[in-house]
């Protein structure tokens, strides 16, 4: 960057420094990073406030005004970041280097990037002298990682006065272009699964590991899990999904698109999923609530036979879909003794609000006229699930147009994560035109 040059004009830059942070969850430590983001806010003469339950895990808020002839709007981002622990990285993770246009490091997608954007967009919003529509609330927080507990869900349960008339947020996961039948398109998230952690528990016969027991706890819990793996539970065809295909077979067009857009008739499903190949991994969460095994809970002894097993269930309800269609769902696939109950529920609204996407859809089209943005519905869960409860609609709205060979799956939460410098560039000028016409 050039002296002549302003911080904001560089969100690669921010992008750069924000991964130079390690702010590996747990424990997060998010402060330091934080307080980068502070110290950009003061330089520009931006007032911001702290508020945290741990001080080495705060959340920042500030605030642009606006006319006030629109709700203010929320931008929220989390610097916390997943871990690297035995993964083998080509670069050092938390360098942030700038390599054959590609910033690598952790976060540099989930989603540093994304607050690199937030952040450039929010300081040139100041420094242009904008005056949007409405206020302009942005939220840095931490811990979106491990649950939001130091976070989004602090924010929302202790200072929810901080997001009064709010009804729309710009925040994770979407955004970034998937490229389909020679298409390139751009998921907007407007809905997300909901958290159903579980735990199934069997139990029957021990004894000394000498001495084995036939059909005892581990046979239970072996067939358990065969059952989990071999039997698929209902189909449910939500309003978001349906949103979500019907945009993208509109868009495709053809036999192409006739047969993406039987996703949506429960008879078909199945069949079109097989269809799918390996892309049916992507679609598949989309219609089922799913349970995915992922702790195991045994004897504590080599030699003692364990009169009870566990195992814990990363459960994901669809939209409108409760903790109790989860029991009946998988009471109809599990033996009768096996114990189910629920750990964590975190509800989510049945339905998105849809006010703000053409608006938001149409910025995209301007900025890339080949782009073709949709809806999407997110199989995993974002700090939107906190703010949905006091009425604030997320959009997951990070753009990015990447490269067809660049496998977004593949990188995120994965060694040697990258974006590439001129996507992070895009998703700023894209959001910041957002903040001038969201009204």
């Amino acid at each position: 960057m050039t002296q002549t040059q302003k911080i904001y004009e560089n969100p690669v830059e921010i992008l750069q420094n924000l991964i130079r942070f390690n702010t590996t969850n747990p424990p997060g430590h998010e402060a330091a990073c934080i307080n980068y983001v502070r110290g950009l806010l003061d330089d520009a003469g931006i007032e911001s406030s702290l508020l945290a339950i741990d001080p080495e895990r705060p959340n920042l808020i500030a605030r642009l005004p606006g006319e006030g002839k629109a709700p203010p709007l929320l931008l929220y981002g989390h610097v916390d970041v997943v871990t690297t622990e035995n993964q083998p990285w080509q670069q050092p993770p938390f360098e942030g280097k700038l390599i054959d246009g590609y910033v690598w490091g952790r976060g540099a997608l989930d989603m540093k990037g994304g607050v690199a954007m937030m952040v450039a967009a929010f300081l040139r919003a100041n420094a242009e002298g904008l005056r949007p529509p409405g206020d302009i609330v942005l939220a840095i927080v931490s811990d979106e990682e491990a649950g939001g507990d130091y976070g989004a869900k602090f924010l929302v349960e202790q200072h929810p006065e901080l997001f009064k008339d709010i009804k729309h947020a710009i925040g994770e996961f979407g955004g970034f272009t998937l490229t389909i039948g020679g298409k390139r398109f751009y998921p907007i998230m407007i809905s997300e699964k909901q958290v159903c952690w579980m735990k199934a528990t069997v139990r029957g016969e021990g004894g000394h590991g000498s001495m084995p027991v036939k059909g005892g706890v581990m046979a239970k819990l072996s067939r358990l899990l065969k059952a989990l793996d071999e039997n698929d539970l209902p189909v449910h065809v939500t309003p978001p999904a349906k949103m979500m295909v019907d945009a993208m077979a509109s868009a495709l067009g053809g036999v192409q698109g006739f047969i993406l857009g039987q996703l949506t008739n429960p008879a078909m499903t199945n069949f079109v999923l097989k269809l799918l190949g390996d892309r049916a991994r992507t679609f598949y969460p989309l219609f089922r609530n799913t349970v995915s095994p992922t702790i195991l809970y045994g004897s504590t002894k080599i030699n003692v036979i364990p009169t009870e097993a566990s195992v814990e269930l990363d459960g994901r309800l669809l939209p409108g879909q409760t903790p109790e269609d989860m029991l009946r769902e998988l009471r109809a696939i599990v033996d009768d003794d096996v114990q189910l109950e629920v750990l964590q529920f975190d509800p989510g609204p049945a339905e998105p609000d849809m006010a703000l996407f053409n608006k938001l859809a149409e910025i995209l089209k301007e900025a890339d006229p080949e782009g073709i943005p949709v809806p999407l519905i997110l199989s995993g869960v974002t700090d939107g699930r906190f703010f949905s409860q006091i009425g604030i609609q997320t959009y997951g709205y990070l753009p990015m147009t990447l490269p067809e060979d660049f496998n977004f799956a593949n990188v995120i939460h994965s060694a040697d994560e990258r974006v590439p410098a001129a996507a992070i560039e895009f998703g700023a000028e894209v959001i910041y035109k957002a903040l001038s016409r969201f009204g």
